[in-house]
């Protein structure tokens, strides 16, 4: 299986990250798309933007959109630009607090108004925010993050209860067993960071579905057949 290719907030390495100059660099690169995150401003904005703060110290939840620096994309630009494009999207919920707010359901609704429920994951950390997307667009693919291991009947109980149908686990915790229990349950495993050309290999020669990094030259090589002995 050929995996997915996605860019790290964009192209990272080659643009500011979480920008439609970013974006635009990863597909014109060769990816399939690229991953976002979205924050929440104290107006209501949906923006695309990885921390709480800005740079220089403003936090996100106090701020109007005419506050923020033009580089910073709202949601909607984000998504009509992958609507214009063609690009693959997955959409991370980020969160202030374990309770759903409004971001949840209009980020979904954003999703269908742009055409793109089928070429989006909606992912998250929280379990909460993935049940909360669950309720408001149930058509809309769901993936749990994970950064270290958790106990194999947890993660199943969260899939279940959120309904998602893809596993997002730092690459470090993907090995052959993991991917067993995944085929097994039915669920797409996509990943992320994946910066090191070995490390591409490795996982696409498991069948992870996915492959999220900053480089794309190194995802590009994922591609590549095997070298022979």
């Amino acid at each position: 299986m050929t995996p997915l290719l996605l860019g790290h907030r964009g192209a990272p390495a080659l643009h500011r990250e979480n920008t439609l100059t970013g974006f635009q660099a990863a597909l014109d690169a060769g990816l399939d798309g690229v991953e976002l995150d979205v924050r929440r401003l104290g107006d209501g904005t949906l923006v695309v933007h990885h921390d709480a703060k800005l740079e220089e110290g403003r936090a996100l939840p106090t701020l109007r959109a005419a506050e923020l620096p033009a580089f910073v994309p709202t949601l909607d630009a984000a998504l009509a630009w992958a609507a214009d494009t063609g690009a693959f999207v997955n959409v991370e919920l980020k969160h202030e607090a374990a309770r759903p707010d409004d971001r949840v359901g209009r980020t979904l609704d954003a999703i269908r108004a742009h055409g793109l429920t089928r070429r989006v994951i909606v992912s998250s950390f929280m379990p909460t925010l993935l049940r909360a997307a669950r309720d408001a667009a149930p058509d809309t693919p769901r993936g749990l993050l994970t950064h270290k291991p958790y106990p194999p009947l947890l993660v199943r109980a969260v899939m279940a209860w959120t309904g998602s149908a893809a596993l997002h686990p730092h690459h470090a915790l993907i090995d052959a067993a993991l991917m067993d229990t995944a085929r097994l349950r039915g669920w797409q495993v996509n990943t992320w960071t994946v910066n090191d050309p070995a490390e591409a290999a490795r996982l696409s020669a498991l069948g992870v579905h996915a492959l999220i990094g900053d480089h794309p030259d190194v995802l590009l090589r994922a591609r590549l057949p095997p070298a022979s002995s």
